[in-house]
C-alpha cells in the first residue's frame, strides 16, 4: 500500500486550501472532489493515474500533512479489520519540491504511533525508489544521509521499486538493492504488473528481492511459476488496481483462481485505495464475489500474507492465532 496513493480528494482538498497550493485550473478534474474523484473511474494507464498522483503530491507541505494522510488511510483500515500494514513511501517525489526527508518521515512515523495506539494495527515503512527517474538520481537518494540513517535506526524497514514499470527493468537498479542488502534492509520491488514476466525473474535474480509486488504476469510463465511456488515467493496482489489502470478488464482477470491451484504464496491488498476506489476491505469483497473462495482458500491467503509479512515472529504469533480462531469459528458457523 502506497501512503501517497491513500491521499482521497477531500483530503487533498482540504490540505491545498491549508497550504494555499493552486490545483490545476485548465483540468476540469480539479473543478471539486467529486469531480475529482470521477476522474479516477477513468484512468487510461498506469502513467494517465501517476500523472494525477504525483499532482496530489503537491499538497503534502508540512509534517502535520504526512501525518494526516496516514492517519485517513488507518482510520480506513481499522475500520476495514487492517490489524498489520506494510506502507510504502516515495521520498524523491518530495525532496524533489523541496520538502526535507525528515519533515516525510515524521509526519508517517507519528500516524503510525498513532494508529498502533488508537486501532492497533503496526506496520512497517518501506522507502520506494521512483524507476522512471534516473538511476544515478536514485542511487543518491538512496546514499542520502538522512535516508541511510532511517535505515539504520530502523525507522525504515525495507525497500521497494515503484512508478512506472516499462520500459525500466529491475536490473537498472542492482546498485541500491546491493547497498540494502549490505544493510540487512529487506527487499520487494514491482514487477510483472504491466511489464512482463521477465522482469518477476530479473528482481529475484538481479536485485535479490525477498517478495513480487503485484506479479500478476507470472501466469504467464509455468516455469518461473514454478520457481516461485518451490521458493515460497510472495506476491502482494492488487486486483482493483490491476482493473483500474488497465492491466486486465475484470477482477476475473487477475490469476487468483490460478495461484491458488499452483500453490502460489499471495496476499490482497489495495495499493493506491484512494485513487482505484477500493480499500483493503473492497478488494477481499471483489475476490470473493468473483471467485467464490472457500473459507480454507480464504484461510490460506492469509496466513500467507502473515508469513509473508516483515513484522516480528510475535506478532506473526499473535497474527496467526487470530486467524487459527476466525476460521474455526467460520467452519463451525457453517457446520451447524
Amino acid at each position: 500500500m502506497h501512503l501517497e496513493g491513500a491521499l482521497s480528494p477531500a483530503v487533498l482538498f482540504t490540505l491545498a486550501k491549508r497550504n494555499n497550493i493552486s490545483l490545476p485550473s485548465n483540468d476540469s478534474a480539479f473543478a471539486s472532489p467529486t469531480a475529482l474523484l470521477a476522474r479516477y473511474d477513468q484512468f487510461t494507464s498506469l502513467d494517465d493515474f501517476l500523472h494525477y498522483y504525483y499532482i496530489g503530491m503537491s499538497v503534502l507541505v508540512e509534517a502535520s500533512d504526512f501525518e494526516d494522510l496516514a492517519m485517513d488511510y488507518f482510520r480506513h483500515a481499522s475500520a476495514d479489520g487492517l490489524a498489520h500494514a506494510e506502507v510504502f513511501f516515495d521520498p524523491q517525489a518530495h525532496l524533489s519540491r523541496g520538502i526535507t526527508y525528515s519533515t516525510v518521515l515524521s509526519g508517517f512515523s507519528a500516524a503510525r504511533k498513532r494508529a498502533e495506539t488508537e486501532f492497533g494495527i503496526t506496520s512497517e515503512l518501506i522507502c520506494c525508489f521512483l524507476r522512471h527517474l534516473p538511476v544515478p538520481e536514485c542511487v543518491a537518494t538512496f546514499n542520502n544521509v538522512h535516508v541511510q540513517a532511517s535505515f539504520k535506526d530502523g525507522s525504515v524497514t525495507g525497500i521497494g521499486l515503484d512508478s512506472s514499470e516499462k520500459p525500466f527493468p529491475p536490473e537498472l537498479f542492482e546498485e541500491i538493492y546491493a547497498g540494502a542488502r549490505e544493510l540487512g534492509l529487506r527487499r520487494t520491488a514491482h514487477a510483472g504488473e504491466e511489464g512482463p514476466a521477465t522482469y518477476i525473474s530479473s528482481a529475484l535474480d538481479v536485485l535479490k528481492v525477498e517478495r513480487i509486488d503485484h506479479g500478476i504476469r507470472l501466469a504467464e510463465d509455468d516455469e518461473l511459476l514454478e520457481r516461485v511456488v518451490k521458493d515460497g515467493t510472495m506476491l502482494t496482489v492488487c486486483p482493483l488496481s490491476n482493473v483500474l489502470l488497465k492491466c486486465v478488464t475484470e477482477v476475473k482477470g487477475v490469476p487468483i483462481r490460478r495461484f491458488l491451484e499452483k500453490g502460489v504464496k499471495f496476499s490482497i491488498n489495495s495499493d493506491d485505495p484512494a485513487y482505484f476506489g477500493g480499500y483493503l476491505l473492497d478488494n477481499y469483497c471483489a475476490v470473493h464475489e468473483e471467485f467464490d473462495l472457500s473459507i480454507p482458500e480464504w484461510s490460506g491467503i492469509c496466513r500467507a500474507g502473515i508469513e509473508g509479512s516483515w513484522c516480528s515472529q510475535a506478532r506473526k504469533d499473535e497474527l496467526l492465532a487470530r486467524l487459527d480462531k476466525v476460521t474455526a469459528f467460520w467452519q463451525a458457523k457453517i457446520q451447524s
